[in-house]
């Protein structure tokens, strides 16, 4: 049986854009109802509100609702495996990281404050990173690959990673393998710091 709330969530995926009222007419439900519905929607992230518009060009502004883009998906999988198959050994991954890194100066930092923003830059790029002391010294432990997708056929991209660390902290990295995190999904390598 299907919940008025997929019933919303259908509608704007098929539709893409609309309003509460919108939705309401649609579906045949109270405005009230569907409101409730697009809030939760709204705050689980699987709505955004796109923008406000007036109706009629009076009265309130009523919310736009829409699926967010990141949602939508997109061929950048595809293009990535491309892109690294066809350049090859071109590809120098130091460059690559160079380039992730940006303009990025955490070298000046203390480690702990180093660690920290490292840390935050990583979780900007969707690698759900962590950093943990242990008796070997700190270790960045990446709670998801970013490029799950296509790393089987181009593990290079984990050399890049360690480059990129290496940049970052200004520090020599180390990868460790760690069977447990590849069952799990997340990167098979913990980041010792040197």
């Amino acid at each position: 049986m299907t919940t008025a709330r997929q019933k919303v969530l259908t509608y704007l995926t098929k539709n893409r854009t609309a309003s509460a009222r919108e939705v309401s007419r649609a579906l045949k439900m109270t405005a009230a109802t569907v409101r409730h519905h697009l809030r939760v929607l709204s705050t689980d992230g699987r709505l955004e509100v796109d923008s406000e518009r007036r109706r009629d060009g009076r009265g309130r502004p009523e919310k736009v609702y829409s699926i967010p883009r990141a949602a939508l998906g997109d061929n950048l999988s595809a293009l990535s495996k491309a892109l690294l198959t066809e350049a090859g050994s071109k590809v120098k991954m130091d460059a690559l990281a160079r380039h992730l890194a940006g303009e990025s100066d955490f070298v000046s930092q203390p480690i702990a404050k180093r660690l920290n923003l490292v840390v935050e830059k990583l979780n900007q790029m969707n690698y759900h990173a962590r950093w943990e002391a242990g008796a070997e010294g700190p270790r960045i432990i990446f709670g998801h690959c970013p490029y799950t997708a296509i790393i089987d056929k181009h593990p290079e991209l984990c050399k890049m990673d360690g480059e990129l660390l290496s940049r970052l902290l200004g520090r020599v990295v180390d990868r460790e393998s760690r069977s447990e995190t590849q069952k799990s999904g997340s990167c098979p390598f913990v980041f010792l710091i040197r």
